[in-house]
């Protein structure tokens, strides 16, 4: 399904609507304009299996954007509106894009990236234009409204950090399927599980860039239903927005649910969210007690799933069996959890270990062989993991115990401390660095960096100074989420006598000090 069987059905049905501004786009509008841009996207050369990218806000033009380069065939890669210039060139250029559409939003961005992208000769501006760039309005108005001959899926390439520094592409089997018909539009998880259906009411909060949101709007618009979409995430205009637009589905990340939680008891009384039937979490572990004040708040409605961009392994549960099995994540419904030890020997029930999902998805890192190589089982056997840590119990429900080594989930964002170990280790002032997660009551962690300072301040002061000088050396070359909120400096860090950093000690401490275990 596509948004153009629902064009010919319910043409008038609204498919997206912005939350703040009640803008609707109908699934004639949709249909009509996806089709539009995909001309201009074929009549500018691009063929299907080419790739294209695009960075923007959550513009009430996005998803249209989406189902015009899906109409065309393309391979689309949405990236972060927080990306520093270095890396949106970087991945620009990874993915060998032809073609790079963004937003008078990021008019400054674009002009500083234009000079550097010299495969992407098409490149469009929504709601304005600076030099280089087209109007993409103007554009695609322009453009014929009849199909394109014999329409093929188009797919996403989306990016995750890697261990160069830079991020990396989660590459997946082209479909090349008739357009319409490629999995993950309207499957059986979205209906099977979630209740999607025509004319249900999908409420997303999250930037359309990350994976989940971007996949899900997809499926929404696949199976006929309307997307709510919020520009940015607000406790409270979260729960008027469910009410206004009487919504029926939602995805969230844990950060939303403690938030919508500390508001005032009569501010969250104030809404009726009585229409919400399903009520979906994931990218990141969920405190115990959030998840039962959200249970006991809007009822057993809250599904939660573990699974990765890679989309090498599904693991579920509804809130029925999260009660049975409190801090699990779920079982297995796509692939078979393995838990295994750094050989690859799989460990007893109750024991942790790697994750490993057998007879899952193929994907591969774009250009990037040995973080592909390092996500294998070490024995051979084909299975995948995304290097996570738990155990399963005795009924075969995962729980995790650790995250991708000392990988930070900040607000459900994955942040590779490594990146910012680098910057600041090549700043004159720093000796040696440590950055790490420490905990968050809002975000669940936040990121920390212990430094040893060619010179130790000499008082709160000075070390004030620095501390703000370094953070903002660090976000002059990296994304300001994977930054250090605050740095403490000492006289050494722990480190073995091969070089090795105890960073585990370093973390161990700050968690221990915050009363909290890791």
């Amino acid at each position: 399904m596509y948004p153009g069987i629902h064009a010919a059905t319910h043409p008038d049905r609204p498919a997206i609507i912005q939350a703040e501004t009640g803008e609707v786009t109908t699934y004639a509008q949709l249909h009509e304009r996806a089709i539009k841009l995909s001309n201009v996207l074929r009549g500018a050369g691009l063929q299907p299996g080419d790739h294209i990218a695009l960075c923007m806000e959550n513009h009430p033009r996005y998803l249209e954007v989406i189902w015009g380069c899906h109409y065309a065939g393309l391979v689309y890669t949405a990236c972060s509106s927080r990306l520093t210039r270095d890396e949106l060139t970087y991945i620009i250029n990874d993915c060998a894009a032809k073609g790079f559409i963004t937003s008078k939003y990021k008019a400054e961005q674009a002009l500083e990236v234009a000079g550097d992208i010299p495969n992407a000769t098409l490149r469009l501006m929504i709601g304005g234009t600076v030099d280089g760039y087209d109007s993409f309005e103007s554009v695609v108005d322009a453009a014929s409204s009849t199909p394109l001959e014999n329409m093929i899926d188009g797919t996403d390439m989306l990016y995750s950090s890697g261990t160069t520094g830079m991020p990396k592409g989660i590459a997946r089997v082209f479909p090349g399927t008739p357009l319409g018909t490629s999995a993950g539009l309207a499957t059986t998880l979205t209906v099977g599980l979630y209740q999607f259906r025509e004319g249900m009411v999908y409420l997303s909060p999250a930037p359309l860039y990350h994976a989940a949101p971007l996949r899900f709007n997809i499926s929404v618009h696949a199976i006929g239903g309307t997307t709510v979409v919020m520009e940015h995430f607000d406790a409270e205009s979260y729960l008027k927005f469910t009410e206004k637009y009487k919504c029926t589905h939602t995805q969230v990340v844990p950060t939303m649910f403690i938030r919508m939680l500390k508001l005032d008891e009569a501010v969250r009384n104030k809404y009726d969210v009585s229409s919400l039937e399903v009520a979906i979490h994931a990218a990141a572990p969920c405190p115990k007690e959030t998840k039962l004040a959200m249970i006991n708040w809007w009822g057993p409605i809250i599904h939660e799933y573990y699974a990765g961009t890679e989309g090498n392994g599904f693991v579920y549960c509804n809130s029925e069996m999260w009660l049975a099995h409190q801090g699990t994540v779920g079982t297995a419904i796509q692939g078979i959890v393995h838990i295994c030890d750094e050989n690859g020997d799989e460990l007893p029930q109750g024991e942790s270990g790697t994750v490993f999902f057998e007879g899952s998805t193929a994907f591969e890192y774009h250009n990037d062989p040995e973080k592909t190589k390092a996500s294998r089982d070490p024995k051979g056997r084909g299975w995948s993991t995304l290097g996570d840590v738990g155990y399963l119990d005795e009924d075969n429900f995962l729980y995790l115990t650790d995250r991708k080594a000392f990988m930070i989930i900040s607000g459900g964002v994955n942040i590779y401390p490594q990146e910012s170990e680098n910057i600041l280790v090549n700043h004159p002032k720093v000796v040696d660095v440590a950055v790490f997660g420490i905990p968050n009551d809002d975000f669940g962690e936040e990121v920390k960096a212990v430094i040893q300072p060619v010179t130790m301040p000499a008082n709160a002061e000075e070390a004030s100074a620095l501390e703000k000088e370094l953070i903002a050396y660090c976000r002059s070359h990296l994304a300001d989420v994977k930054c250090p909120r605050s740095i403490d400096f000492r006289e050494e860090l722990p480190r073995h006598p091969t070089g090795k950093l105890y960073k585990r000690l370093l973390k161990d401490e700050y968690w221990a000090a915050a009363g909290r275990s890791i």
